[in-house]
């Protein structure tokens, strides 16, 4: 009986100690909250005419900079992530080149990429954090991707998979992005990840053409990639 009695009394004292120790455990402090940072990316919400007539360059990145500043990042330089090709008129430009060092993180503070080289995977492949969950808006929404409907996943970027022009005399960005015409076409990328051969960000396929209409009946808006320059 004595014996019954000194092992119970151990067994209390056992379970004693182990609420001791989770009520400790529940009491601890959390840890430091993340550091937030400015956003530095975003995929467009919207584009005003849906089609690859961007207004050029110059046009693209005023609808970057209106939409960051209509999300109250507007103090910061926002750039258009897209390459136009060389012509007579004047050399062509690299998308990555264009659109600051980094680093870059979305509307809801995840880190998209540290810097441009991991944007494109200079080092090592895959170093960035574009996908459908990451690839969001200046609003902080996602984009509707392959399984949503409509899907509208392409992404013009007019720019091969290390952010550079293809060379020139390929039809890949709407005539340097000023035609809504289906005899120009551009290159897009999948800003899902899913979908297309190589499920590429920034450069899975050509469109058929460059109109809104055939823009969209092959998965896209004219949504554009949007970064802060500084």
């Amino acid at each position: 009986m004595i014996r019954r009695y000194a092992a119970f009394v151990a067994l209390v004292s056992v379970l004693a100690g182990s609420g001791a120790a989770l009520a400790q455990q529940a009491q601890a402090p959390a840890g430091p909250p993340p550091v937030p940072h400015p956003i530095g990316f975003f995929v467009t919400s919207t584009t005003p005419a849906g089609s690859g007539n961007l207004g050029g360059l110059a046009g693209a990145d005023k609808i970057c900079q209106d939409l960051a500043a209509s999300a109250g990042a507007g103090k910061r330089t926002w750039h258009a992530y897209l390459s136009t090709q060389t012509t007579q008129a004047a050399p062509g430009e690299n998308a990555r080149d264009r659109i600051g060092p980094g680093p870059g993180y979305n509307a809801k503070n995840a880190l998209i990429a540290a810097n441009v080289e991991d944007l494109h995977g200079d080092r090592l492949r895959d170093r960035n954090d574009i996908q459908k969950a990451t690839a969001l808006t200046e609003k902080g929404d996602t984009i509707k991707g392959a399984g949503d409907t409509p899907n509208q996943h392409d992404i013009l970027t007019g720019s091969d998979s290390d952010g550079r022009a293809f060379p020139a005399g390929l039809d890949t960005t709407c005539d340097n992005w000023t035609s809504d015409t289906d005899d120009h076409k551009a290159f897009l990328g999948h800003a899902d990840r899913t979908g297309g051969q190589n499920i590429s960000w920034n450069s899975t396929h050509i469109s058929k053409g460059c109109s809104a209409p055939t823009l969209v009946s092959t998965g896209g808006a004219g949504h554009l990639y949007c970064f802060a320059v500084n």
